[in-house]
């Protein structure tokens, strides 16, 4: 079984732009999920690569997960037929330390949002912060991509936006 144990953070500034070492355009939709579900199953075109994956709903940093890759024109017909909302975003690569940071640059109705994850080995690693990482929203299911895609950032209220938990 995998189990992705990740931390996700907002960013501050754009100090984080000077060290990226790649920077891949997505999009993703969501197949199936929660209320009702106990997993969401995501489809994702990332570049000129394609996934499935299947995340456990759960509470705190770590749920299990799994990707398979799939034809990328089979995952441009699945989010065109059978996802509903779907977020498009920049992911950018930053490595700090011995850390990589996914840094997602959020367009269409997330535009604004730019939120820094960290996968770890073990749910207390330490690990460098660099001082582009802002206020932890690792517990904030809005934050999440799938609440993304139904309930996007431009719409959210000003203690919404400002992090506050709400």
């Amino acid at each position: 079984m995998a189990v992705e144990i990740e931390r996700k953070f907002l960013v501050v500034g754009d100090a984080w732009r000077k060290d990226v070492t790649h920077t891949q355009t997505m999009a993703q939709g969501y197949l199936a999920g929660p209320p009702h579900a106990r997993c969401s199953v995501r489809v994702r075109v990332a570049g000129e690569a394609a996934f499935l994956n299947i995340k456990s709903v759960s509470d705190g940093i770590a749920r299990d997960e799994y990707e398979y890759g799939i034809p990328v024109a089979e995952a441009r017909r699945r989010l065109d037929t059978l996802a509903g909302s779907l977020v498009a975003k920049r992911r950018h690569h930053d490595t700090i330390g011995a850390h990589l940071f996914e840094i997602d640059e959020f367009g269409g109705d997330n535009a604004g949002l730019v939120v820094a994850e960290v996968e770890l080995d073990s749910v207390d690693e330490v690990f460098e912060r660099p001082v582009w990482l802002g206020h932890e929203v690792s517990h904030l299911a809005r934050y999440y991509n799938l609440n993304l895609a139904t309930h996007p950032y431009t719409r959210w209220g000003a203690a919404e936006r400002a992090g506050a938990d709400v």
